[in-house]
């Protein structure tokens, strides 16, 4: 049995301490943005329309203060605009033009407060063709050529989740936008508008692949791609109990430790880096593979440079060795949720709890300054 994961210790400071955030509340990558921002100690108020989401997520939307404001009422109005005054940093989500609409636009929230890190997060971007249309996850990684390159030739490319498009090349790239332009204000004392575009983040993502040629080390041809699951040493296979485990064995030390513990040696299995061998030699591994369980396997390879895991669920996460030793998930407010990352060794990040308390929070800032 794992250890449990221990609850996070109260500590004192974090890096981002006393960083004022306002957050005009969106879906997917925003949220996840302010909530690494409020992990790292900023002090963020979360600004709602009544009625404009489904069911809260504790988890994503944890450490803010939420503040439910009708926008097209003057008062309200008033109150985010002067909460815009005081932030360090504004977050927004929606389609082009809509902060605008609201009279809450960079135009008029960077004139009165010439400090403000102004982040906008889309898919699209702020302008382009497709600039003010619908998308999701999805839809972004279509045009930018990672999606094509997922899966099994052959097949319907399958949708990664939302972790590439709207995480990793949204709410990571906003991040690391405001913290740069946060940098940049302590030598020029001005803020600016950063144009977080999901399909830019994909796009810089892609430069591994981008940056070999056709021919290279690294193609993305869904059956050449050594990444992307069509070499025999870099995939997942099904074991006898029906789970997975995830091979990847690239290097030849690895892939020598690997064959070792089948009683393989690399020349009897053949060249491995011809993509015309690699069917027939996917074929030979899943026979192998079939002839133990998952756990028979992980046990096998315990310790070694094989480059092979046992695939485990979200749920059976938190106690993996690993994870558990690196205590990845903490006890807060009674359930286990994914720790603050990444980790700082004078000023960690800590979760805090969800305040209610939104306009009291802006009241306070506005006392403070």
């Amino acid at each position: 049995m794992q250890p449990k994961p221990k609850r996070m210790s109260e500590r004192t400071s974090s890096p981002l301490d006393g960083l004022r955030v306002l957050e005009f509340a969106g879906l997917g990558p925003a949220p996840h943005c302010a909530m690494l921002l409020a992990d790292l100690g900023a002090d963020i108020v979360r600004i709602e329309r009544a009625g404009a989401f489904g069911p809260a997520n504790p988890v994503i939307e944890r450490g803010r203060s939420t503040l439910t404001l009708d926008l097209a009422d003057p008062d309200d109005h008033a109150l985010a605009l002067a909460a815009t005054d005081k932030a360090d940093v504004l977050i927004e989500s929606f389609r082009p033009g809509v902060m605008e609409r609201l009279g809450l636009g960079p135009e008029v929230a960077c004139k009165r407060n010439s400090r403000l890190v102004y982040g906008r997060l889309t898919g699209w971007g702020q302008d382009g063709p497709l600039a003010k249309s619908a998308g999701h996850d999805i839809t972004y990684l279509a045009v930018t050529g990672a999606l094509a390159a997922l899966g099994k030739s052959g097949d319907p490319p399958p949708p990664p989740l939302n972790l590439v498009g709207d995480y990793g090349g949204g709410s990571l790239y906003l991040a690391v936008g405001i913290l740069a332009a946060l940098v940049e204000r302590q030598t020029s004392g001005r803020g600016q508008v950063i144009d977080a575009a999901i399909v830019d983040g994909v796009t810089s993502m892609m430069s591994i692949f981008s940056g070999q040629e056709p021919k290279g080390s690294l193609p993305y041809a869904r059956d050449h791609s050594v990444l992307g699951g069509a070499a025999p040493f870099y995939r997942c296979y099904a074991c006898a109990d029906g789970r997975y485990v995830a091979l990847g064995a690239i290097e030849e030390k690895f892939w020598s430790a690997f064959l070792a513990g089948i009683g393989m040696t690399p020349a009897a299995f053949g060249p491995r880096f011809d993509p015309a061998n690699w069917p027939a030699q996917s074929r030979q591994l899943e026979g192998v593979f079939m002839s133990r369980t998952a756990a028979d396997w992980g046990a096998l390879y315990a310790g070694s440079d094989a480059c092979l895991t046992p695939l485990v669920t979200l749920d059976e996460a938190p106690a993996h060795p690993q994870v558990a030793a690196r205590r990845s998930y903490v006890e807060q407010d009674g359930r286990l949720q994914p720790a603050p990352a990444p980790r700082f060794s004078r000023t960690p990040g800590k979760i805090r709890p969800s305040n209610g308390q939104g306009r009291a929070a802006i009241a306070r800032w506005i006392d403070d300054a």
